[in-house]
């Protein structure tokens, strides 16, 4: 038996110790402007009839998890061998079931770009099939558009937590309809807002991303505030940011060469991320778990924690121009996780050489070179 099974490319960074399960290939909108992951590819439903567990659900690799443990004295305890598998795993898939184990193998999360898109009976199947075949399992969440969302009757929304659909990851993007029409997001904000509710409404946990720096240098008070406008209305349990990052393999990349679109700085996105939290009235988390992020410590409960929030903004904006720089490199590097690490003598020492390297010894990093550190990261 081949110990393997089908990905999907991405997943959220809150589901990294899930099990990765792809219940839907690629994506079935795929034109959004500043989105390369399925461009090229050709959506498909998978069917569900006939659906084994053995072939389609990681059963096996589990099940050979548990057997070694058994062989090497553990007594069928799966932690201790998962940990031994994740330094060398023989394939993708055997890392994801040993990570999952390992992290005690309680959640699930549906790949690809848009489960909601299946018939609501076959999704509620796909569900029932993972609880039966993983007992184990208290959480299942997956990708989904708002537009679809809208579509769905609030009784099939109901139907879909009843069989242990736990949360819903949806890209929101931006609330500003101009912005949403020439990302070509094939969404307008009164949809977002509908399929919001109609989410939040069936009781089901709802997590709704931001791009930071999506209007560019033209359009970023508007995505702030129009943003924080269908967010407000849909009050969703999450709040996740990431911040733009462009490369030759996304539609935008076309528009950026040819002068269509102007991207912002950091510390512009910054002042557009102000902006947004100081018009944001919603009860939800607000979180900044993305490695394009300038300023991760940006977290908090609202509306309580929005002052803490804009004062970490504030630290950032009060720092010499030359430690603005220093930051900005050593957070783009890797080296810096939070503005604090700015006063470890080490990492900012580090810091100056690598800026000396990446400006050829004029210790002035320019904004390609920053734009272009970001795009390890897509």
């Amino acid at each position: 038996m081949t110990y393997s099974f089908e990905l999907g490319p991405i997943r959220p960074p809150s589901e990294a110790f899930s099990l990765l399960i792809r219940a839907t290939i690629n994506c079935p909108w795929n034109r959004c402007k500043f989105c390369p992951t399925y461009k090229g590819k050709k959506f498909q439903l998978r069917p569900v009839a006939g659906w084994d567990p053995k072939r389609t659900i990681p059963t096996a690799i589990q099940d050979r998890i548990k057997e070694l443990s058994w062989k090497s004295g553990y007594g069928g305890r799966v932690k201790e061998v998962a940990s031994m598998v994740l330094n060398n795993p023989p394939n993708e898939a055997f890392y994801n079931v040993a990570l999952w184990l390992y992290a005690g193998g309680e959640n699930a999360f549906l790949q690809d770009a848009n489960t909601l898109i299946m018939r609501t009976n076959q999704l509620v199947e796909v569900i029932r099939l993972l609880r039966e075949t993983f007992p184990g399992i208290r959480r299942i969440t997956s990708y989904g558009r708002s537009k679809t969302a809208a579509k769905k009757k609030p009784e099939e929304l109901t139907e879909l937590r009843q069989a242990g659909l736990s949360r819903l990851h949806i890209g929101l993007e931006s609330g500003y309809d101009p912005i949403l029409q020439y990302m070509d997001k094939g969404v307008t904000a009164a949809e977002h807002i509908t399929g919001g509710r109609k989410v939040v409404e069936s009781g089901i946990s709802l997590c709704e991303y931001v791009i930071l720096g999506l209007g560019g240098k033209e359009m970023w008070r508007e995505h702030a505030t129009q943003t924080a406008r269908v967010l407000n209305e849909i009050d969703p349990d999450f709040v996740r940011v990431r911040t733009l990052t462009i490369n030759n393999r996304m539609p935008l990349h076309n528009e950026l060469e040819k002068g269509n679109f102007i991207r912002a700085t950091d510390e512009e996105i910054l002042e557009e991320e102000r902006l947004l939290i100081e018009h944001l009235e919603c009860h939800s988390n607000y979180v900044s778990d993305h490695i394009t992020n300038l300023l991760p410590e940006i977290e908090g409960k609202l509306p309580q924690d929005n002052e803490r929030m804009l004062a970490s903004i504030d630290r950032f904006q009060a720092l010499a121009p030359e430690e603005k720089a220093n930051f900005r490199v050593g957070r783009r590097v890797g080296i810096y996780s939070q503005l604090d690490d700015l006063y470890d003598l080490p990492k900012h020492q580090t810091t100056e050489q690598v800026t000396h390297q990446l400006s050829q010894g004029s210790n002035q990093v320019d904004e390609k070179t920053i734009y272009a550190l970001m795009e390890r990261f897509i």
